[in-house]
């Protein structure tokens, strides 16, 4: 009982606390006209709870801007219509004068009434002239509110970042604030033009345009992305040939993980010059990068077949059982890689057909690299018939596989009688040369040896059959 007694008075005085506790009143506001980049620094420290006052400050004074621009819209308007009144009068009154210089009896009668008219519209004139100089300093005015209206957005997105990089996605009632003050600095920023009034556009326009906050400053950005793309660029050539050079001292490098390496660091820089362009254009880069995880995740779940592929090109890549130019066969196909990237490998036929092998068919099957090998062996059989001479046909085939150039000494060949078939004795002839010369030494010694057993008078026969046929004598030709 006395437990809870204390829980309660402790769980009071905290309420007590909290409630006397006054709110924190914004402080970067004190001087609205603050550098971006000191205001920056001066939210830093700044709890969520100060985070928030700052904006509602910042709020306030966008809000006091916007009442400002708009009510000197309002007086532009107002003048607009004042100048259309006078122009309206004055062109009344030159066609009334017109029209009374087509009969000279009325116009004499009238002259004093003309003069009077006359002295009134100069005085119109004159007054529409006024108004005019009033409207030109109206409309630098209002360049000049547009111009501290978008300081006041600028400042309170700055607050706004901050408070959502703090507060990120844990505080609902944050979150939402934030998303109000964004709605609300996206509603009124821009410029409004009416299409109808040439001289306010073209005030509005070249106003925003020779503006430090307006088209100079996205001059500026445009300029600054334009130097981070060249310059990310280049970097990204340079650290290719630097990661180039660097795996060249690799012992046995493979082409094809240079070249990985080489295009991941060039894209590498490029995606770092992108973000930072973006950022340089003001665009906020966490949303866009909460963007891009959550749609890598479905992504990822929706090409499970195609991240197969990709883990298998890793694993090719690292342990290297082909490399561009060798010929392997796998996935079922036999070629030349010619090409490789990390979801499929290009493999060239003998018969030059383009063959586009995903990594995961590779990966999982068996790999047979023909060229991985510095010499390989012929594997070739030879028949003659039960009557000619093996001893003969022995000596003619080491004297053919020995005396051809490309045949290797060392391992010897080894050629045997291997097999007495069928229809024909059979010879095994295993010589070895290098991989780039299998083909030319396996036509030549096929060729040479029917050659040489032509002229030999050495037989190859060809598969055949002996039929025996057994006739059975009738009882009556027997008798």
């Amino acid at each position: 009982m006395l437990l809870l007694l204390v829980m309660l008075s402790v769980s009071a005085s905290a309420q007590e606390e909290a409630s006397e506790k006054p709110e924190s009143s914004p402080v970067t506001t004190g001087n609205p006209e603050i550098p971006l980049d000191e205001l920056e620094f001066m939210l830093k420290p700044l709890s969520i709870e100060e985070l928030s006052s700052e904006a509602e400050g910042w709020f306030k004074l966008l809000k006091e801007a916007e009442i400002k621009f708009a009510a000197a819209h309002v007086a532009v308007k107002r003048q607009n219509s004042g100048i259309k009144e006078i122009e309206d009068a004055t062109t009344r009154d030159d066609k009334q004068e017109d029209a009374s210089v087509v009969e000279e009896s009325i116009r004499e009668q009238t002259e004093q009434a003309s003069d009077k008219s006359g002295e009134a519209a100069n005085d119109e004139k004159k007054e529409g002239a006024e108004k005019k100089k009033t409207k030109q300093q109206l409309l630098d005015h209002l360049n000049e509110l547009r111009v501290k209206r978008t300081e006041m957005i600028d400042r309170l997105n700055a607050v706004l970042d901050e408070l959502a990089a703090k507060s990120g996605e844990t505080d609902s009632a944050v979150t939402t604030s934030i998303a109000q003050y964004r709605l609300y600095t996206q509603a009124v920023q821009g410029i409004a033009v009416d299409i109808k009034d040439a001289s306010s556009t073209w005030a509005a326009v070249k106003g925003w345009v020779m503006s430090e906050e307006g088209g100079m400053r996205w001059l500026l950005n445009l300029l600054k992305v334009a130097a981070i793309l060249i310059a990310f660029y280049f970097l990204g050539r340079l650290a290719g040939k630097a990661v180039q050079k660097a795996s060249a001292v690799m012992q046995n490098p493979s082409q094809l993980l240079q070249r990985f390496l080489v295009q991941s660091v060039q894209r590498l820089f490029i995606a770092i010059g992108i973000l930072m362009a973006l950022s340089a254009m003001e665009v906020s880069i966490a949303p866009l990068l909460a963007v891009i995880g959550a749609a890598g995740l479905v992504i990822g779940l929706a090409l499970q077949g195609t991240l197969s592929n990709f883990a298998s090109g890793i694993l090719i890549l690292f342990y290297r059982p082909f490399d561009v130019g060798d010929f392997i066969e796998a996935g079922g196909i036999s070629g030349s890689v010619t090409a490789m990237n990390l979801v499929s490998t290009v493999i060239t036929t003998p018969d030059n057909k383009r063959m586009i092998v995903p990594n995961n068919s590779i990966w999982e099957g068996v790999i047979t690299n023909v060229s991985g090998v510095t010499r390989r062996r012929l594997e070739m059989q030879f028949g003659i018939g039960y009557q000619d001479d093996a001893d003969k046909a022995q000596r003619l085939l080491e004297e053919i596989v020995t005396s051809h150039a490309k045949v290797l000494k060392d391992p010897e060949p080894v050629i045997k009688l291997h097999e007495l078939g069928a229809s024909s004795v059979n010879f095994i002839c295993r010589p070895w040369t290098l991989p780039g010369d299998y083909w030319a030494v396996y036509w030549d010694i096929t060729r040479e040896v029917k050659a040489r057993f032509d002229k030999e008078g050495i037989s190859i026969p060809f598969p055949q059959q002996d039929i025996h046929l057994y006739s059975e004598k009738s009882p009556e030709t027997a008798s």
